[in-house]
């Protein structure tokens, strides 16, 4: 049973940082690729970040490149996504995903298999 359990969203200020983290059970994080989205009211849900574990190649959304950084410790099977110089546009709920099969460079064609429940991200 896969879980994938996000946290360390919060409400912060423009120009303020973040750090989530997604901790997985049931799934190793090495197994591909994982990757974040986030969701807007009223918004498609978007692509942010991925992260190809075999090879330790790194993928982002134009929106959040140089802003936005995502990583792994593969001693406590755990994601994150570091969130830099944030916006009240960056205002969402941010999803960790992971999908064994593939990853692509482009992140919005990443297609996960696996889900986390989200955590909630305001700047305000």
């Amino acid at each position: 049973h896969v879980q994938l359990v996000e946290s360390g969203g919060d409400l912060v200020r423009p120009g303020g940082s973040l750090r989530l983290s997604c901790a997985a059970s049931g799934y190793d994080i090495n197994s591909n690729c994982v990757g974040w989205f986030r969701q807007a009211p009223g918004k498609e849900r978007e692509g942010v970040a991925a992260l190809r574990t075999t090879l330790g190649h790194t993928y982002y959304a134009d929106s959040v490149k140089g802003l936005f950084t995502i990583s792994q410790d593969n001693a406590s099977n755990t994601v994150y996504l570091q969130l830099n110089s944030l916006k009240p546009e960056d205002t969402a709920t941010y999803y960790c995903a992971a999908d064994p099969r593939s990853c692509p460079p482009v992140v919005r064609d990443l297609t996960p298999e696996f889900w986390g429940q989200g955590t909630q991200v305001t700047v305000s």
